[in-house]
């Protein structure tokens, strides 16, 4: 085996330890989402057992990643596909998936639990809730959000948002300057 496929072989454990660690997750969690047995688990993130393909797809799948994220695949050359991820304070994770300066911006975010801290400032800002459950409060008004949910607001009030509880939460956040809202204009029929 050559050195650079041992090394991306290597780095694969490790890779899926900070991913779980990242979305707030247990080994236990993480065991009865994937079948992957506990200690199945622990030995791959330690290094004490190379990964299949039978164990990564199943962690792809839980952590709703590509595959080519887990074994760190080269580079396609379209940066749209190899998003490079923001490491926030207190374990939460920001991946930009725009970048226009003055209009919507879109991001895909890992939140870890934290504190509420109400803020406010200049904008709009939609969520929508991937998985977990997403804590808002706008002003004196408290939501619990489930995946599939959405919130939106004018960022001018007193807001903050974050897990529900004590497991990580994952949203799409789209950002906007005030006064940008979206327009619907396709519906289902009634």
């Amino acid at each position: 085996m050559d050195a650079e496929l041992e090394r991306i072989l290597d780095d694969i454990g490790p890779r899926l330890r900070r991913l779980r660690r990242e979305r707030g997750l247990t080994l236990e969690t993480l065991a009865a989402t994937t079948g992957i047995s506990v200690s199945t688990l622990s030995r791959v993130e330690s290094g004490k057992r190379r990964p299949t393909l039978d164990l990564l797809i199943p962690l792809a799948r839980a952590h709703r990643v590509a595959l080519d994220q887990l074994v760190a695949a080269p580079a396609s050359g379209d940066p749209r596909v190899h998003l490079r991820p923001l490491r926030r304070r207190r374990g939460s994770v920001l991946v930009p998936l725009t970048q226009y300066p003055g209009r919507v911006q879109v991001f895909k975010q890992v939140l870890a639990p934290r504190e509420p801290q109400l803020v406010t400032h200049e904008g709009y800002e939609w969520l929508y809730v991937l998985a977990g459950e997403l804590r808002v409060i706008l002003g004196t008004r408290e939501f619990t959000l489930r995946p599939g949910e959405v919130a939106e607001f004018d960022t001018s009030e007193p807001h903050w948002f974050g897990p529900a509880d004590t497991n990580a939460v994952e949203i799409l956040h789209l950002f906007g300057p005030r006064g940008d809202q979206a327009v619907v204009r396709a519906t289902p029929d009634p």
